[in-house]
């Protein structure tokens, strides 16, 4: 039978998640959000080009 607690005491986190992790959070990325306000400004600046 698995002893839980003595599995536990084994555990240790995987270094690539850990490394991908701070890569992730240490990054300014660019959501969806982001993206559409951007796309709009292009947009309306081509527009007042236009006029």
């Amino acid at each position: 039978m698995i002893n839980f607690e003595e599995e536990l005491k084994k555990f240790q986190p995987s270094l690539e998640v850990e490394d991908a992790e701070d890569a992730i959070y240490h990054q300014d990325l660019t959501d969806m959000a982001d993206l559409l306000v951007k796309m709009i400004m292009e947009t309306g600046q081509e527009y007042e080009e236009e006029q």
